[in-house]
């Protein structure tokens, strides 16, 4: 059954499913696997260079011989937080236009200059929002399209639910993806009904046989019910979605007064989240050299916890979110 929306006719994928780009846990052979079995899978770069260790060109490469020359996407982290990281995130933009790339993701600052570049490569770029502000910034730059974060992911999430954040984006004509909360088949479907063009998921992809997420991460997030998840700001200064463990409650959820401070400043808060990235991407390295048990680590994870029952491949989890979206169609 050969089916498609707006969204599948801008990307390429077979149907409205994304794999979100997710720190740290977006390793090639999951984002390639993803977009092979027919939805489409994010490269999240820091990810992919600093945490599983790949030359970002050769780690490109690799994702898209995993994807068997269907889509990817890429993320761009377009924060100016200093000089430095913006060129990178330029010459990494360029750098994926030139190896095929033709769907973005951008976050956390002004797309104006993604969008110029991937549209004169025939691409399209959606950005991410929790709130209508940041949305009309984005339409105000030629975005294509709106990832809208509701209060039900995991990680960084917004303040309202799918069904608010629709109405408040919907007027401003652009395709909306729900992003948060959605880890069955029902729940999907139940996304596209509002209205939404696509649904990206993170947490049930960090629950999928190719992540490389520790297995005590994974069962984790198979083992836990909604109640079990928490928000912190000690990890970034602005509030994260969390697997309420050992950690995080020795840890606490509010950010101490100096980080407050500093992330109020204009610039200041440049420095506040640089602060909190170097020991972010600490930790990772410590954890990545054994097995993560939960007693000093911290794991991201959206309310969809309370939907997902198993570890199994990412082909089989894009399958049945395939049959529930033709489901919809009949």
């Amino acid at each position: 059954m050969s089916v498609s929306n707006i969204f599948t006719q801008q990307t390429g994928a077979e149907l409205p499913l994304i794999c979100g780009p997710m720190y740290p846990c977006s390793n090639p052979e999951l984002v390639g696997a993803v977009s092979a079995a027919g939805g489409i899978g994010i490269v999240q770069p820091i990810s992919l260079t600093y945490v599983h260790g790949h030359d970002y060109r050769e780690g490109l490469r690799l994702i898209n011989r995993l994807a068997g020359g269907r889509p990817v996407g890429f993320n761009a982290l377009i924060e100016q937080s200093s000089k430095t990281y913006h060129d990178r995130m330029i010459k990494w933009v360029d750098i994926a236009l030139e190896e095929g790339i033709r769907f973005f993701i951008t976050s956390l600052g002004n797309p104006k200059w993604v969008v110029d570049r991937v549209h004169a490569a025939g691409g399209i770029v959606y950005h991410d929002v929790t709130l209508r502000k940041w949305a009309e910034k984005g339409r105000d730059a030629g975005v294509d399209g709106l990832v809208c974060v509701n209060n039900r992911a995991g990680g960084h999430l917004g303040p309202l639910d799918p069904r608010r954040l629709f109405d408040e984006l919907s007027p401003l004509g652009l395709p909306l993806v729900s992003a948060g909360g959605v880890g069955s088949a029902k729940e999907f479907a139940e996304q596209m009904a509002i209205g939404y063009v696509a649904v990206q998921l993170g947490t049930r992809f960090i629950a999928a046989t190719e992540c490389t997420a520790s297995e005590s991460y994974k069962q984790a997030i198979v083992q836990a019910k909604e109640s079990d998840i928490t928000q912190t700001e000690r990890l970034t200064g602005v509030p994260v979605a969390v697997i309420n463990n050992a950690f995080v409650q020795k840890l606490g959820t509010k950010a101490g007064w100096f980080a407050r401070w500093m992330l109020k400043g204009r610039k200041t808060k440049h420095w506040m989240r640089t602060i909190y990235g170097l020991r972010s991407i600490h930790r990772l390295k410590r954890d990545n050299a054994r097995e993560g048990t939960g007693r000093d680590e911290y794991w991201q994870a959206g309310r969809s916890v309370a939907t997902i029952d198993r570890v199994e491949p990412a082909a089989t989890i894009v399958s049945r979110f395939r049959d529930a979206w033709h489901a919809t169609l009949d």
